[in-house]
């Protein structure tokens, strides 16, 4: 053969073998990354290909599906009561993808999800029939926490202290997210990232702000787990004024005439003790109060419910001035609406905390469950001496103190009220904070809430909250028990 031939034969050959090494390791490697690429846009054709799977709500569809036309995306994504849950379901977006339960099930809910096809389907790659998410969320709850929240903004919770589910998420300013579930929304899209009020973001998982005194029941738990006082009716070494320690820093109470100097735990959640609280977390330390911190979900990186919470942070690395501060759930303590519902549900189901969730299922089209999530996987958290003394004093701080708004006739309510700094040296409003707890006797229904309102319009010296919070959580622990 000719020599020039020869080289040239060789030389194809080895381009052919490349060639198909490159082929191979396509397919054989990089096939999945080239499909999930969020460039590719057959992936989002095939999604948007048939109406969507839904996500329940006690039985009822809140989302559904309408024809475009549009020959390449044929359905997209509408939310018959988009406003009420959009907290819940997040959003479906032909333009700008999904989050929240749209985001996360969206495999489930386009059809696409390997649990969903047969043997036939997998070998042929067809499209099934999509699944459905059902939640755990009270559509009454969720209506008077939406209602009861009104044009504040700020955020609700309710859960179930025994099984964990989520009865209840508001965020509040909502939007509807069919506004911005097609390909020709930029305007409304554009709208909502303009608003300085942040409708997209989920105020109760992802917006942690201080706490203010709700913390005092975090300082309570670990003072009479660590035998600091064994009682929450024993008197306290709390002088009143209390000087910060280090420093000639006074701290003072909002009530002046509150019976504050050496008050037992119970009359210092009462009247919202200040120096009590303080004094309490100096002499704990840091230490010990951010393993009871810890131990109600503090400093959790990976809170899923299964949209992820953010991290509600206890600091570290403090002096022993700052220390007190956190006492009162001010100097970098914070804390999401989620993370104080669980302080009470905690404290609520006996010192056990129950894994919050508020998916309670994942179903295909036939019913059939993929994915089921236990009620009731709790880890104590207190022992349940203490939390019994602590449901004690909050159902003083409604019947005689700070957080009587949350009232019920005939039914056991406990709370805590929280007013937090905002701002340098509190130059913005106040956060008007309420956690609680409510158990009705006799038919054995019970629920934990935790309401934040960052700003009501309300003037600064009207701010508090029993005034702004409690009422919210009065009426979602009702619609709760069913009253």
């Amino acid at each position: 053969m000719n020599k020039t031939i020869r080289r040239a034969s060789v030389f194809c050959l080895l381009m052919v073998l490349a060639l198909l090494v490159r082929v191979t390791w396509v397919q054989a490697y990089e096939a999945k990354a080239l499909a999930d690429d969020e460039h590719n846009r057959r992936n989002t054709i095939a999604q948007y290909a048939q109406p969507l799977g839904n996500i329940i709500v006690a039985g009822s569809p809140v989302t559904g599906s309408k024809e475009t036309d549009d020959d390449d995306l044929r359905y997209k994504r509408t939310y018959p009561r988009g406003e009420l849950y959009a907290a819940v379901t997040g959003y479906s977006s032909q333009a700008y993808g999904a989050t929240q339960l749209e985001g996360i099930y969206s495999d489930v809910l386009d059809g696409t999800d390997d649990r969903l096809k047969n043997p036939a389907d997998l070998l042929t790659g067809e499209q099934t029939a999509p699944g459905d998410v059902l939640t755990t969320i009270d559509p009454d709850v969720q209506k008077a926490a939406s209602e009861a929240l009104g044009d504040d903004r700020g955020a609700a919770v309710a859960m179930d202290p025994a099984s964990g589910r989520i009865l209840g998420m508001v965020s509040s300013p909502s939007y509807d997210p069919s506004g911005i579930s097609g390909t020709t929304d930029g305007d409304a899209w554009q709208k909502l990232l303009d608003d300085k009020s942040k409708p997209l973001v989920n105020r109760a998982l992802r917006q942690p702000l201080p706490p203010g005194s709700t913390f005092k029941l975090v300082v309570a738990s670990a003072a009479l787990d660590n035998g600091l006082y064994s009682s929450v009716d024993e008197p306290t070494d709390s002088p009143d004024p209390y000087t910060l320690p280090n420093t000639s820093t006074v701290l003072s109470n909002e009530n002046p005439s509150a019976p504050c100097e050496n008050a037992t735990l119970r009359t210092a959640l009462q009247y919202s003790c200040n120096n009590v609280f303080a004094k309490v977390a100096a002499d704990l330390g840091q230490d010990k109060l951010k393993a009871m911190a810890d131990a109600f979900g503090f400093d959790t990186e990976k809170l899923d419910v299964p949209v992820r919470a953010s991290e509600s942070v206890y600091p570290t690395g403090m002096d022993k001035a700052q220390t007190a501060l956190t006492g009162i759930g001010q100097f970098e303590v914070t804390a999401t609406p989620m993370q104080m519902a669980m302080v009470s549900a905690a404290l609520a189901n006996g010192g056990e905390l129950a894994a919050p969730h508020m998916v309670a299922k994942v179903t295909d089209s036939d019913g059939s469950t993929l994915q089921e999530y236990p009620d009731g996987d709790t880890e104590r958290v207190v022992k349940e001496s203490t939390a019994e003394q602590l449901r004690s004093a909050m159902v003083t701080v409604v019947d005689k103190g700070t957080g009587s708004n949350a009232k019920i006739d005939g039914a056991e309510v406990g709370g805590k009220t929280g007013t937090a700094q905002n701002g340098v040296d509190n130059s913005n409003t106040p956060y008007a904070w309420f956690t609680s707890y409510a158990k009705d006797g006799s038919t054995g229904k019970q629920v934990a809430v935790a309401v934040v309102v960052e700003d009501s319009g309300a003037a600064r010296s009207e701010v508090s909250g029993n005034g702004l919070a409690a009422p919210i959580a009065q009426k979602m622990m009702k619609a709760a028990l069913g009253r």
